[in-house]
């Protein structure tokens, strides 16, 4: 049998400005070398320019709506089975949705090129409130290989 190890869950502070847990894990995964504070600046400006490009909502609400659009609903797994590996597609958690968006947006940021974290991240969370983007397109490829997957949904147990 196989053991498996759960991460226990730790209570993570709000942030200083917007007093959100969701904002705190977000800098936390931005954080490089243990600079907090760089991070923490970075994501602050994304935040003031996402306040200047989309003027009807308040940035905060943007940004959780961003996080929303891109957290997965369905993933895939490799399961073994009788000397196949079959792509079985799973429901994703709440906590690991959380987790899968706010990774996919960083990674979709950091690989835009030529201009600094905060405008890419701004951008980036934008493109993701509008259901447009990098993230969205990982979002949609992952549904879609599920989708395409759902023969072999049996397996799942």
């Amino acid at each position: 049998m196989v053991k498996r190890f759960v991460k226990a869950s730790r209570n993570v502070a709000a942030d200083p400005r917007f007093r959100s847990v969701l904002v705190a894990k977000f800098v936390n995964n931005i954080m490089h070398r243990g600079k907090k504070s760089v991070a923490l600046g970075s994501f602050y400006e994304a935040m003031d320019i996402i306040a200047k490009k989309v003027t009807e909502v308040p940035p905060l609400e943007v940004f959780e709506t961003a996080v929303a659009n891109v957290k997965p609903l369905i993933e895939v797994r490799s399961r073994r089975v009788g000397g196949a590996t079959y792509q079985v597609p799973v429901e994703v958690n709440r906590i690991r949705q959380q987790a899968l968006a706010i990774r996919w947006i960083l990674n979709a940021a950091r690989s835009r090129k030529g201009m600094p974290m905060s405008r890419k991240l701004a951008e980036e969370i934008v493109a993701a409130y509008r259901k447009e983007g990098a993230a969205m397109t990982t979002r949609e490829n992952i549904h879609r290989m599920a989708e395409a997957n759902k023969a072999f949904a049996h397996f799942a147990w």
